[in-house]
């Protein structure tokens, strides 16, 4: 593997800022991507955050950009770098300006949830790169505030978030707006058929790069469940972040109103915490993600908007509150720790209601999570089995009184549902 920057063929400034900020050693994907995108092919990056994809496609991006100079056109970027969130667009935008520090060129980042209108007058100044969520975007394309067919090189990052998020067809809007002679880079953890298929109809003659770190990234995990009573949870979170032990947390619940009782609860015990999830407002965000890289927050309470695309440096545990439904998003949560070979801790609050969803995440692993002993273990309704119970046949006479009971109205059952599907909803934002 190269051992160093230098190699890679990028232009002096740029090096220059890699070793200000302390970037000595490439990671594969920017070992691998890095000269592809220097001779401006087009790219298909199967990677996961925690990689150094940022780098891979921003220095080569910076590189070439800075040795085609030309006047800047109000509103029309070079280049455009589309992102699922407004987190990510903004740390993609910090990560531009550190590495282009040395570079003549001009970035500008654009989201929704705040005014447009500093915004607008940073388009009007005119920029080289442009970092965007979908949604503002095309709002600002149908005011006429910003064109795209000076786009030259075209970034699609994390692709399948897009997907869950449900902006496949705005992202699908922009290509169309974009100059047809273009490089076009897609990256994605994973590649569902719509993704698939996007990259298939925009890439041409694409290299493909398939970087898999997350199963490196879980073995240098240290993981471990609590088997606990709903009720107790609250007790249990609040006795393990209060160990010293513990640096920065993150702590994942599942909906919005969760993250917002289990911070006050911290609060209320004492502890530095702040909440981050989809129904904050854009300056509560940013606060508490600066509260919480800066170290003032110790304890980051979050929905799955944070478990992707969100990189903190120094977090020494994550913790699942709540174990998420889907176990694809246990992988992501975890990752959050154990960033850049460091090592990390997850450990996870399981009660009763959760056993199935902590099946499906060892299943996905292929391993089974180390079971801790806490004193609040004996709170439990059923005693700790790993192994799924048998169930006796039904007997006939069971069989006539369960059709009756499914004639019958199911209010509860409705209600259950429809809250299964709020909570499913919110955990997706």
């Amino acid at each position: 593997m190269t051992s160093s920057f230098d190699s890679l063929g990028l232009v002096e400034p740029l090096r220059r800022a890699l070793n200000a900020e302390k970037y000595l050693k490439p990671t594969p994907i920017q070992v691998q991507a890095i000269p592809v995108l220097l001779e401006g092919n087009d790219l298909l990056g199967v990677a996961e955050t925690g990689t150094g994809k940022t780098a891979a496609f921003s220095l080569p991006l910076l590189h070439r950009l800075s040795r085609q100079p030309g006047p800047r056109v109000p509103g029309a970027p070079r280049a455009l770098i589309l992102a699922p969130t407004r987190e990510l667009a903004r740390q993609i935008g910090e990560r531009i300006d550190a590495y282009g520090r040395h570079l003549s060129l001009r970035g500008a980042v654009i989201f929704g949830g705040v005014g447009q209108g500093q915004q607008v007058k940073a388009l009007r100044a005119g920029v080289d790169i442009l970092v965007a969520t979908p949604g503002r975007l095309l709002d600002l394309c149908g005011q006429r505030h910003v064109r795209l067919d000076k786009v030259s090189i075209l970034v699609l990052d994390e692709a399948d978030r897009m997907l869950d998020m449900g902006f496949i067809h705005d992202v699908r809007k922009i290509v169309g707006l974009c100059g047809k002679e273009r490089q076009t880079l897609l990256f994605s953890a994973t590649m569902p058929p719509p993704i698939a298929k996007l990259a298939h109809d925009i890439l041409r003659e694409p290299v493909r790069i398939d970087v898999s770190p997350v199963k490196v990234a879980v073995e240098r995990i240290e993981q471990r469940v609590y088997f606990v009573g709903a009720k107790d949870k609250r007790t249990l979170l609040t006795e393990l972040i209060k160990d010293p032990a513990m640096g920065r947390v993150l702590v994942f619940t599942r909906t919005k109103r969760g993250a917002d009782r289990v911070c006050r609860f911290l609060v209320q015990a004492g502890i530095a915490a702040d909440a981050l999830h989809g129904n904050k407002a854009q300056n509560a965000r940013v606060r508490a993600l600066d509260g919480f890289r800066n170290g003032k927050v110790r304890a980051l309470v979050a929905t799955d908007i944070a478990a992707r695309g969100i990189d903190v440096p120094g977090i020494s545990h994550v913790i699942n509150y709540e174990l998420p439904n889907e176990p694809e998003s246990y992988v992501h949560r975890i990752g959050r720790t154990a960033r850049a070979g460091a090592g990390g801790a997850a450990l996870s609050l399981c009660d009763n209601s959760e056993r199935a969803y902590l099946t499906a995440i060892e299943r996905l692993m292929r391993a089974r999570v180390d079971v801790a002993e806490h004193r609040l273990a004996e709170t439990l309704d059923e005693p700790v089995a790993r192994a799924p119970a048998r169930i006796a046949p039904a007997r006939p006479a069971d069989k006539r009184r369960r059709r009756q009971r499914s004639r019958r109205p199911a209010r509860a059952a409705t209600s259950n549902s429809f809250r299964e599907i709020l909570d499913h909803l919110e955990a997706r934002q």
